[in-house]
Formats: structure tokens, C-alpha cells, sequence
């Protein structure tokens, strides 16, 4: 198969979308398939995987660069023609590129990664959101099909009139983050300077951004007996380096690779805050890793966490939920063990590969449906 990968983001920013993006790479290039990469430029490998990988003009908005529009697309995708068309979070780029494909007779799979709605709630931007959901729509019903990784993504596209939408969630790496490196040195060393005194270690991965609110911690001042380790690093950092100093609390910054499955396997429960993830790619890490977690009933953790089984949902609109939650897990010993046991039989079958041949199989879905069409 011959698939034209357009991604809104891509190395060397590290984020949900690059990772999905470099996942379904190496398992085409594993697998015997052909691609190309087409990207902002942001200064990008110039191969990945063995395949190349094609920058476009952009502009810097937020520390992200925003691809633009340009003739060098549909040039690229009439050169490849491809049998399919992947378009990643697409924006500006993206809609091009699905206006390309059209043009050219190639299906598109459009992968729905943003919440739109959550970012003007949390603006105020009533007029906007209106505004962005209109723009989503009109990108996406260009595509033929759009795979949105929870049901609480899902229920928002179809009430914005996006059309032929499917679940596709995100694969996780079950060998890197993994139970056993509890008793790695690495690990072991990380948590003896982290909990000194063997206090119950809680952690965060993830961007520390003003939407990941983790301005909630400061609802665990006073418990006794624990630690809080935030990894990862974003624009909120230095304000709440500021206002969480009253808390037992250290920021280490991004982190990647064994340093970070090693972060994961210090901690004892991984505590998440933010409200608009669509998936929760982090969640599944801790699950891996053996975790119990503590997450917003809110998005999609709301599909990656069953309560009492294998973590906590807490009310995010009510104060001391947050606490609550931590208290009932810090106090419990073998309850945090009998839930990381759970998470982590929860995502045995979540392997990138697994995800991956799903993600081919809606690939030759609209391939057929496409030589359908044009047969009739």
C-alpha cells in the first residue's frame, strides 16, 4: 500500500499527534508498505523511517509552526499517487491536502485529535467555538472517513454535522512501559530522590499548559505522606513553579525515552487534571506501566478508566473532588496495587501494531468504497 502521510505536527515536536504520526511510520515501513511525510516546517528529519519527508511554509502561532497553503502539495501527492491519503489533526495544511486528494481521485482518512469546543469554554469564546466547529466540519466532510479516538469526541463531531466518523483510539508501547522497571536502578534512584522518606509518589506527564490545568494540585496542600513529580514542561510552567511552591512538589521537565518509562515506573498513582483531552495518551503510559489512576471524569479518560477497577474519576466542577480522590488512594496500599495489576491487563491488547492494522483496515475501507464509487 502506498500511503501520503500529512500531519499538522511532526519532529522534533513531541506531542500526541507526532507520536501517533511516527507509530503508523515504522509499523508501514516494518510492514513492506509504502510513504511519503508531509509536514510544517519546523526543522524536520529529512527522512523517517526510511521514508521522506517533505516541509511546507509555515508560520510559528504558540510555539507550534502552522503549515500553509502551496501548490507543492498537490504536486507532491500527484507525483506519489497514493493509494490513500492519512491527514493528521488536519488544519490549514490538512485541508488542503483533502482538497488535493479529492481533486485527485485519492480517499482520505482525516484524524480528529483536537478539542475545539473545550479550548473556547475555557476562553469564553462562545462565538468562536461556533465558528471553530463550522471550520471542522468543513474540513472533515471533505474526507472519507474521520476516525476520532474516544465517544466523547465522537458525540461532539456528529452533534457538529461531521459525517461517516469511527473510533480509532491510540496503541501504546506495553514493552517500554512496563511493571518491571520498578526495580531498575534508573527508577529506583529517580524515587529515592523524589520520596526520600517513602512518601507516596504522584505524578503528571503531559504538556504544562494553561487547558492542563493543573492548577488543581493545589488541592492536595496539607495531605500527608506524599510527593508530587511533574513531568514535562510548556508556557504555564514558571507561573505554576510560582503557585504551587507551598506543595511537596518537583518539576523535571520533558522527558523522553527509558527516562521517561522510568519516571512512570517511581511513581505510585498517576494523577491527571486537564478536561479537554480527547484521548489521554498519557493515561494508557500509566497504565502500562502498572499505575492506578486519578482523572477528571471528563473526555476521554472517561473511556480509559473504569472506576473502582482500574483508577478514580473525580467531579472536575467540584472542589475537593480532586483531594478526595488521592486521599482514598493514598490511605490503601494494596487498593493503588490491585488497580495498576488492573490498567495494566487493560491495555495488553493496546499495542501500536494492534492499533495500527486497525488503522490499515479503514484504509482499505475507503479504498474500496472509493473504486466502488467509481465503478457505478
Amino acid at each position: 500500500m502506498r500511503v501520503a502521510v500529512i500531519s499538522e505536527s511532526f519532529l522534533p515536536t513531541l506531542n500526541g499527534v507526532t507520536t501517533s504520526v511516527v507509530q503508523l511510520l515504522e509499523h508501514l515501513a516494518a510492514n513492506g508498505h509504502e510513504a511519503i511525510v508531509i509536514v510544517p516546517a519546523a526543522g524536520s528529519p529529512r527522512r523517517y523511517a526510511g521514508f521522506p519527508v517533505h516541509e511546507v511554509a509555515a508560520v510559528a502561532y504558540r510555539q507550534f509552526p502552522v503549515g500553509l497553503p502551496n501548490t507543492q502539495v498537490s504536486a507532491l501527492l500527484a507525483d506519489f499517487s497514493p493509494d490513500v491519503c492519512h491527514v493528521a489533526s488536519p488544519f490549514l495544511l490538512g485541508a488542503q491536502s483533502i482538497a488535493a486528494a479529492n481533486r485527485l481521485g485519492i480517499p482520505s482518512v482525516a484524524i480528529y485529535q483536537t478539542d475545539i469546543s473545550g479550548y473556547a469554554r475555557r476562553n469564553r469564546l462562545a462565538v468562536v467555538s461556533d465558528f471553530a466547529w463550522r471550520v471542522v466540519r468543513w474540513i472533515h466532510e471533505g474526507a472519507d472517513l474521520t476516525l476520532a479516538p474516544s465517544s466523547t469526541a465522537i458525540a461532539a463531531l456528529r452533534a457538529a454535522g461531521v459525517p461517516r466518523l469511527e473510533l480509532w483510539g491510540r496503541g501504546v508501547d506495553i514493552d517500554t512501559y512496563h511493571p518491571r522497571r520498578r526495580i531498575a536502578p534508573e527508577a529506583r534512584e529517580l524515587r529515592a530522590r523524589l520520596a526520600p522518606n517513602g512518601e507516596v509518589l504522584l505524578g503528571y506527564v503531559g504538556r504544562v499548559a494553561p487547558e492542563k490545568r493543573l492548577d488543581r494540585l493545589a488541592e492536595l496542600r496539607g495531605v500527608p505522606g506524599i510527593r508530587i513529580a511533574v513531568v514535562g514542561d510548556g508556557p504555564a510552567r514558571p507561573g505554576l513553579e510560582r503557585s504551587l511552591a507551598h506543595l511537596p512538589i518537583e518539576f523535571l521537565g520533558a522527558l523522553g525515552g527509558e527516562r521517561l518509562a522510568n519516571a512512570y515506573a517511581s511513581f505510585d498513582v498517576f494523577v491527571h487534571t486537564g478536561t479537554e483531552e480527547t484521548f489521554g495518551q498519557t493515561l494508557q503510559e500509566a497504565h502500562a506501566s502498572g499505575l492506578p489512576i486519578v482523572s477528571p471524569r471528563a473526555g476521554g479518560p472517561i473511556d480509559l478508566v473504569d472506576p473502582g477497577v482500574d483508577g478514580l474519576l473525580y467531579d472536575p466542577g467540584e472542589d475537593g473532588a480532586l483531594r478526595e480522590a488521592v486521599l482514598a488512594l493514598v490511605a490503601r496500599r494494596e487498593l493503588r496495587e490491585r488497580m495498576g495489576e488492573a490498567g495494566r491487563r487493560r491495555v495488553l491488547g493496546r499495542s501500536w501494531d494492534a492499533l495500527c492494522e486497525q488503522l490499515l483496515d479503514h484504509y482499505r475501507s475507503v479504498i474500496a468504497h472509493r473504486a466502488l464509487e467509481l465503478a457505478r
